[in-house]
């Protein structure tokens, strides 16, 4: 670079090109659907947390996965991405390592039942939680570190609604060869590594569940385990989609709305799926209630 050289210390994020009123309309939307994962992961939350019969190793992970639904949303408010863009990375992945570390605990359940309770005791399901959280703060760390080390010359444009990292780089004027590799590896650790040894134990709960000989036992596990696989294939198919292709320009605004379901819709699918479809939450909403008439 040329001593003269200017260098770009800020970014405008492009967005939709929409009109004014398309604006508002989608600024209303998308306001009210933030406000509903609020409620609804904090209703989750709280209720986890009051109800000692939720107290189990699914509803601890599922206290998670609350959190993180609450945190990812809250973490891409332009106006906070300057200094949230390393939790913005570690909400958007930790994601994957406790729906990975819940569908062990099915595998535990439905396979392995009378050992379900040593397996999955108190001190495991801490030391679950906190390696995956460790794990993807310090994957998020190393990719915002190389990051802060190229120079950025111009443009200022980010042709996205939030600082994505793919759409940073692209900006950038030195050598993004090993922050393109590092994306990648992590990519597979933290997309393709997961999945794999999720369709692995799904298989042997399948496999566990054609041996059950009552109806009821096939129905009660067939419902559990399809609603998992259903925020499961959600969640890792458009990911995959957004940053496991290889880049296209004629396919970046088609990009950014799947970003935009990533980000708004899937925190408002776990709730609805895991919890407020679940008998026991249902039950301790109920008594909640009870508590709040009788003071």
């Amino acid at each position: 670079m040329e001593g003269n050289q200017s260098w770009v210390t800020e970014f405008i994020l492009v967005g939709f090109p929409l009109s004014e009123e398309m604006e508002f309309l989608l600024f209303s939307i998308f306001s009210l659907l933030y406000t509903i994962n609020l409620l609804a992961n904090g209703m989750i939350l709280g209720l986890i947390c009051l109800d000692p019969r939720l107290h189990s190793p699914m509803y601890y992970f599922l206290s998670h996965l609350a959190i993180i639904d609450i945190s990812f949303p809250s973490s891409n408010l332009p106006n906070l991405l300057e200094n949230l863009m390393l939790f913005n990375l570690t909400f958007g992945s930790i994601e994957c390592l406790i729906l990975l570390v819940m569908s062990y605990g099915r595998y535990a359940a439905i396979c392995r039942p009378l050992q379900y309770t040593v397996i999955m005791n108190g001190r495991s399901c801490m030391v679950l939680a906190i390696t995956s959280w460790a794990c993807e703060f310090s994957l998020a760390l190393v990719q915002v570190i190389l990051l802060l080390r190229l120079p950025f010359c111009g443009p200022q444009e980010v042709n996205h609604f939030l600082c994505d990292i793919r759409s940073l780089l692209k900006l950038a004027c030195g050598d993004t060869g090993i922050n393109e590799m590092f994306l990648f590896a992590d990519g597979v650790f933290i997309l393709v590594g997961p999945l794999s040894l999720m369709l692995v134990s799904y298989v042997s709960i399948l496999w566990a569940i054609l041996k059950i000989q009552s109806k009821e036992g096939h129905k009660k596990a067939f419902s559990t385990c399809s609603s998992h696989l259903c925020v499961v294939g959600f969640y890792f198919g458009i990911a995959m989609i957004v940053y496991m292709v290889p880049d296209n320009s004629q396919r970046e605004e088609q990009l950014k709305i799947l970003f935009l379901f990533y980000t708004l819709f899937n925190p408002l699918l776990n709730p609805l799926v895991y919890s407020l479809r679940n008998a026991q939450v249902k039950a301790a909403f109920r008594v909640l209630q009870k508590k709040r008439r009788t003071t």
